[in-house]
């Protein structure tokens, strides 16, 4: 019997080392796990907080970089109208503003001194100027808080040309007026072509509509030297399709330099009045960035008054 009992607690004895053992064993993986897992998590977190710092950091490099490419822009523009003539002033696509920017390094455009390795040799910068004025602005739809009959007449025929229903023309119209009637309650005026939606237009038909048309501040005429063929067909009542891309050829070779001239090549007499001119004063600028950790796309808006150019507004967003 004590044999027994000495047997147990021998055994009990026995088994309750072993026990601890394991315990302490346990416990001691489950701190290197732990251990190794905070450090996992810090190495991670310090590894995620460099790539934002540097990824923001070459965001507002790009911001800066677009800002200076918006100004030489302006620059260009300015200089465009000092070398014009003040009397008979005409833009068209043969000027220098209206030749886009290739892709290039940014590097090319500063000194030569400039090393293989710096940030300059893998920054990539392109852009282009496009006159506003060379589609048709959606602003001249209305006029007093009433719908301009022969504006809406020349949207229809460009919604006829571009295989549009004229129904959200419709709707188009009507909400406009409706939010220029309650502008003052506080109802939003839309801003941009994006924001046409807003007034009954699907995006379907807003991606057809928008290489033609704009939303500018004030009513605009449609400028004849950079107006493609259809713009022209669509804003002169009388003209063919085939007469405005006759026209857009024939000024390739000669822009016109007065709304006379324009009338005479037409060959017919139309009504231009004050819908149509040979200049322009509102521009869309586009830069495109590329940076290692960065791409971005900048549109802006400009109003040219002689040689004053102001920014009417700006945005940007990831290249697509």
């Amino acid at each position: 019997m004590q044999r027994t009992r000495h047997f147990f607690r021998h055994s009990f004895s026995h088994t309750s080392g072993h026990s601890s053992r394991g315990a302490a064993l346990l416990a001691a993986m489950l701190t290197v796990s732990l251990v190794a897992m905070l450090a996992a998590g810090a190495a991670w977190q310090q590894w995620r907080t460099v790539e934002v710092e540097s990824t923001e950091r070459q965001h507002a490099q790009a911001q800066w970089l677009l800002l200076g490419a918006l100004d030489w822009a302006r620059i260009i523009l300015r200089e465009d109208a000092r070398s014009g003539n003040p009397d008979t002033p005409t833009d068209h696509l043969a000027e220098p503003w209206a030749v886009p920017l290739q892709e290039a390094r940014l590097s090319s455009f500063l000194s030569a001194n400039v090393s293989d390795d710096s940030l300059a040799q893998q920054v990539y910068l392109s852009g282009q100027i496009s006159d506003l004025q060379a589609r048709m602005n959606v602003s001249n739809l209305l006029q007093s808080n009433q719908i301009d009959l022969k504006s809406l007449q020349a949207f229809e025929r460009l919604f006829q040309a571009l295989g549009l229903p004229n129904a959200e023309l419709n709707t188009l119209a009507q909400g406009l007026v409706a939010a220029q009637q309650q502008k003052d309650g506080g109802a939003l005026m839309p801003q941009r072509v994006s924001q046409l939606t807003w007034l009954g237009l699907t995006p379907q038909t807003l991606n057809t509509l928008a290489p033609y048309i704009t939303l500018l501040p004030t009513r605009t005429p449609v400028n004849l030297n950079t107006a493609p063929p259809v713009v022209l067909y669509a804003s002169i009542s009388g003209l063919s399709l085939s007469d405005a891309q006759r026209l857009s050829d024939q000024r390739a070779q000669t822009p016109w330099t007065s709304l006379d001239a324009f009338q005479k090549a037409a060959g017919k007499p139309i009504s231009l009045d004050s819908t149509h001119s040979v200049n322009s004063r509102f521009f869309e600028v586009i830069g495109r960035l590329r940076m290692p950790a960065t791409s971005l796309v900048e549109r802006s808006v400009v109003q040219r008054d002689q040689v004053d150019v102001k920014v009417l507004w700006r945005g940007s967003g990831s290249l697509q």
